[in-house]
């Protein structure tokens, strides 16, 4: 569960992603101490704080190690925006393709996304209780007295509602209300107006437009068309899902929504490049063809990586104090072939360490999330029981990692290779052959029934990730 920041310590911080991965000491302690590092700068003098910039990491190791995975889990651990990102998707100002400023605009999204999700609950108890008066006002529209009206009843206004009639309006009202908090109504069809924007059908742009900008074209461009109602006839649950997400954004500011998203995006905002190596020179293999290319995507990534302003529709965010963790397995390239001022703006290396056997062995069993756990979960949906015994674990791990040095190295994915085979004819018969109540038992002589053959086949080659 995301925390504040000053709550985690980097040994909690530590401790937290060990919950979901295994090994990597090294790399997991360096990005702890640069996302304490976010709180420490934010409460240093405010003199200080322009100055104090982030240590950016470059991840090195091959795939399926859990460099992804240790950023993932840290954005969600300290709630922050986060944003992936390959730079082989990137391509040099000018040519076609994603423009490397485009992987900020992610970022402010995401950011705008958690601070509107933040202020929804702030505002869901209002909303609902609109939304319930809506249906109310469908289901028993409301009546007004004599006296609310200022009214005196006479011969002249004797059609006025007297107040007994509205009193009891009142009450019926207040009975349906319950009735609609507690479900009891969800499947009565009501007919609700749904507001919808008239989006004109855009043609052909001049020029490279890629599909950010364009999006934004077709917002901006929706934002000034006028919105226009259309009736639907839904059931009361549908209803509430969608007045709801109406009334709430009724009652979020939105102005005030984009400065915050940017603020956070600007101090606790972390972008992790993956496949970094992809746009390394060879620089040992002449400077022609695609490495004149992958430097000019490295010149475009270096303004961002130091620090520069960017255009957004939500506005200008500096990446000054953006955090950049960068990753890559370096097997054709090495770190060094990155231009030298990239390298500089990424000062704090990591090596992550190949799995061992018995690393996948602790993967099935100790994470959170782990394979087996999942698998457990899907099967109790079913009313089926699984259970996984350690040398059935093993025998997995052992299969896993003989699979990896044999055909090609793909780290924990490979597991999910593995797991899906060994498990896919049970997934198959529930429930139709293995009813509810059912106890599946995967044991180590199971494993090696279903799974050598295809090893010493090599038939898993077809399943490379």
């Amino acid at each position: 569960m995301a925390q504040s920041l000053k709550d985690l310590t980097p040994r909690q911080i530590v401790a937290e992603l060990d919950q979901y991965i295994i090994g990597q000491h090294d790399a997991k302690r360096n990005v702890a101490i640069a996302l304490r590092n976010r709180w420490r700068r934010m409460n240093a003098p405010a003199d200080m704080q322009r100055e104090i910039t982030p240590n950016n990491i470059l991840m090195i190791g091959a795939t399926g190690v859990g460099k992804t995975e240790i950023a993932r889990r840290l954005a969600k651990l300290a709630d922050a925006p986060f944003t992936k990102v390959e730079a082989s998707k990137f391509t040099e100002v000018g040519y076609v393709g994603r423009d490397v400023e485009s992987m900020v605009r992610d970022l402010v999204e995401q950011s705008v996304s958690l601070v509107k999700s933040a202020k929804k609950e702030q505002v869901q108890t209002r909303a609902q209780q609109l939304v319930e008066d809506a249906i109310l006002d469908i289901l028993i529209p409301p009546v007004k007295s004599a006296q609310s009206t200022g009214f005196v009843m006479d011969d002249r206004n004797a059609d006025r509602i007297p107040d007994s009639d509205a009193e009891l309006n009142e009450r019926t009202r207040e009975r349906f209300r319950e009735k609609i908090r507690a479900g009891e109504m969800d499947d009565r069809k009501i007919e609700i107006e749904v507001q919808q924007t008239q989006m004109p059908n855009i043609g052909m742009i001049g020029g490279t437009v890629d599909d950010l900008s364009m999006m934004n074209i077709q917002e901006m461009i929706g934002g000034m068309m006028p919105r226009r109602g259309r009736k639907r006839k839904v059931t009361i649950a549908e209803a509430k899902t969608i007045l709801l997400e109406e009334e709430a954004a009724k009652l979020i500011d939105m102005d005030e929504v984009k400065e915050e998203a940017i603020r956070r995006a600007e101090n606790s905002g972390i972008i992790f490049i993956d496949e970094i190596d992809k746009v390394a020179s060879n620089r040992g293999g002449g400077s022609g063809g695609p490495d004149v290319s992958r430097e000019g995507v490295q010149r475009d990534l270096l303004p961002i990586v130091e620090g520069s302003a960017v255009n957004t529709k939500y506005g200008v965010i500096n990446t000054d104090h953006i955090l950049f963790i960068a990753a890559g397995a370096f097997h054709v390239s090495k770190p060094s072939d990155l231009i030298p001022e990239l390298q500089g703006r990424f000062p704090i290396r990591v090596e992550l360490q190949s799995l061992s056997e018995d690393d996948f062995f602790q993967i099935l069993k100790a994470p959170k999330n782990a394979l087996t756990k999942q698998y457990e979960a899907m099967m109790q949906a079913e009313g089926v029981d699984l259970t996984f015994q350690d040398e059935a674990l093993r025998e997995i791990a052992r299969i896993a990692f003989q699979v990896n040095s044999e055909i090609e190295n793909i780290g924990a994915r490979r597991l999910q290779t593995v797991m899906s085979q060994l498990l896919n004819d049970f997934m198959f018969d529930i429930p139709d052959v293995i009813g509810a109540n059912a106890h599946v038992v995967v044991t180590r002589e199971m494993v090696q029934q279903k799974l050598t053959v295809l090893v010493k086949d090599h038939d898993l080659s077809q399943y490379i990730l």
